[in-house]
């Protein structure tokens, strides 16, 4: 499984929020600091003995706009992080809380075994088990 630190801010994020800014700036467009674009929510993956499991944070989202998926040896996870549009805007002073789309793909190893993957949901937190198949040892062929 492929694992890598997933960084506060990437450069191409960077971009895209500058060029959000530079076209509402020019357009006149008011979004009051909301970010209802795609965000990306931030997950670990651990290896144990019997499984993988994936954490990924998720406040505020309910479990029925998490939308999990394995296809072609990979985990697909997306949903939608709806803004609360009762709230009266005007009162904010900013918002930073990011709100809309997001997707995680992780590829998986050849290991796990698809139809035996869990997910539970609780106080904003996603756990994913992605169970191991059994090492099976190595058959030593004796030559004739």
């Amino acid at each position: 499984m492929l694992l890598r630190k997933h960084g506060s801010d990437f450069p191409v994020r960077s971009l895209t929020r500058e060029m959000e800014r530079l076209f509402e700036d020019f357009f006149g467009t008011e979004r009051e600091g909301i970010a209802l674009t795609e965000w990306t929510p931030s997950a670990d993956i651990k290896e144990e003995k019997g499984a993988f499991k994936v954490r990924m944070d998720l406040p505020g989202i309910s479990k029925e706009d998490i939308n999990i998926e394995v296809e072609n040896n990979r985990l697909s996870i997306s949903g939608d992080r709806k803004f609360e549009q009762e709230e009266k805007r005007e009162d904010y002073h900013f918002v930073e809380r990011s709100y809309g789309r997001f997707y995680r793909t992780f590829p998986l190893p050849a290991t796990v075994l698809p139809d035996k993957i869990d997910a539970v949901y609780k106080d904003g937190v996603l756990e994913i088990e992605l169970p191991k198949k059994e090492e099976v040892e190595p058959k030593k062929v004796i030559i004739k």
